[in-house]
């Protein structure tokens, strides 16, 4: 009987036993009469140890010259091995070759600049480190489905063209539709979720969206994935509650199913098992103030830098609200606060270790005159915003959401220094290659 096909990640259930392994060679060394390959197969990376007793002259040296970046099949029994981060390694006893390439894989051990890697990420994406970002930002993405089936949310998936702009239209893709005219990629799929949750009550989607703006920050992309939920009858301390059991059970998800990935990228995991409910929250006038007393030059209106951001977060361990932005200074859509209508009832939630913003939220106006004024006020053009006046025409109620950018929770969670490595294949100012 052929031996059973075993992923490297259940190694450890078939200790002593003879396996069968599928997978790439990613790495060789070897010493005498000894070979050891580096192993990996999408679950993970192990040691395969070739002993020339094993194999007749030729057979070993074929399996001691293999290039890295072979496909390969091998036969072996699964020994315990605790010096292994798996515990366990592979002592083959035949292999096959799938296929080897003709040159040496252009991403050698030597240090490689930025520009070769992302001109070669589709062979980067194989590398330890990108292996383990990309199971952390897997593990991210099955817990914020979790959380939503959990809490009885409607998964709504969201046009991506669209004739309405749900931000500005500053930083817009614009195209031409067919004979429709000119349409936009979507900033957001906010409008739309208000739409489902009028019918559903409470929503999500999750998938890409697209911002025109040339920036060239560690922070920014392009192309970049947004969960965004929307929820009937929540007011803005709602939302704010919402947004941290979303952020809190993330973190812990992570924590529990993706601790090796994490420990492997060399994150300090003591800061992340902080990060439970309640977070603190500091209003924007608030912010101001204490950013001046740090010698910031900000006035009450303007927006928050990276360096503001990164500031005020310094100052917790957990993630932070700044709440209640001037009504200028944000979308058209935000709810004005009765208390002061000069600033709306809005949130960033910035997170900590200097990375920033990673939610944007606010209570929707609700009220059809309110709404109409506002987009006047932004010279927007009220007929195309027709559907989304209905909205309001039609059994309003108050009603909150918030977007939640994944790349940006995949850094900070990470560690990462650059958003860039945050996405399989980043989109940025000058690059759309691979």
């Amino acid at each position: 009987m052929d031996p059973q096909w075993v992923y490297i990640k259940d190694f450890k259930e078939h200790i002593e036993q003879v396996v069968e392994f599928r997978g790439w060679v990613w790495n060789k060394r070897s010493s005498g009469k000894i070979a050891f390959l580096q192993l990996r197969d999408g679950t993970g990376i192990v040691q395969g140890v070739v002993e020339k007793k094993n194999f007749d002259d030729e057979a070993f040296e074929r399996i001691r010259k293999i290039k890295m970046e072979s496909s390969i099949i091998l036969e072996g029994v699964v020994k315990k091995d605790e010096r292994s981060s798996k515990n366990v390694e592979l002592h083959v006893t035949s292999f096959k070759i799938i296929h080897e390439p003709n040159e040496d894989y252009p991403i050698s051990k030597k240090d490689h600049g930025i520009d070769f890697l992302m001109d070669n990420r589709h062979l980067w994406i194989r590398s330890r480190r990108q292996f383990h970002i990309l199971k952390v930002r897997n593990e991210i993405l099955k817990a914020i489905r979790d959380f939503y089936n959990n809490n009885d949310f409607t998964l709504i998936d969201t046009p991506i063209f669209t004739g309405s702009i749900g931000e500005s239209a500053g930083n817009t893709f614009k195209l031409e539709y067919f004979d429709y005219g000119e349409v936009y990629l979507a900033q957001t799929g906010q409008l739309y979720l208000e739409a489902a949750a009028m019918s559903l009550g409470k929503v999500y989607n999750l998938g890409p969206t697209f911002r025109s703006e040339k920036s060239k920050t560690r922070r920014h992309l392009i192309e970049f994935w947004m969960n965004e939920a929307e929820v009937a009858f929540y007011k803005h301390d709602d939302n704010i509650r919402l947004q941290e059991e979303l952020v809190s059970f993330i973190v812990k998800r992570v924590l529990e199913n993706a601790n090796e990935n994490l420990t492997e990228l060399g994150r300090n995991i003591d800061r992340l098992q902080k990060i439970e409910v309640p977070f603190e929250r500091l209003t924007y006038t608030d912010a101001i103030k204490f950013l001046n007393k740090k010698g910031f030059d900000i006035k009450w209106g303007e927006d928050f830098g990276a360096d503001e951001e990164s500031t005020i977060a310094s100052q917790f361990e957990k993630p932070v609200f700044i709440e209640k932005y001037p009504r200028r200074a944000k979308a058209f859509y935000m709810q004005p606060d009765e208390d002061n209508p000069d600033v709306v009832l809005c949130d960033d939630l910035l997170a900590p270790e200097g990375y920033g913003e990673i939610i944007g939220a606010s209570e929707r106006i609700w009220e059809e005159s309110l709404l109409i004024e506002r987009l006047k006020e932004f010279n927007l053009p009220v007929d195309q915003y027709q559907w989304y006046i209905d909205l309001r025409k039609y059994g309003s109620v108050p009603h909150s959401g918030f977007g939640l950018g994944i790349e940006r929770t995949v850094a900070w969670i990470c560690g990462l220094e650059h958003i860039r490595e945050a996405i399989p294949f980043a989109r940025t100012l000058y690059r759309v290659y691979p």
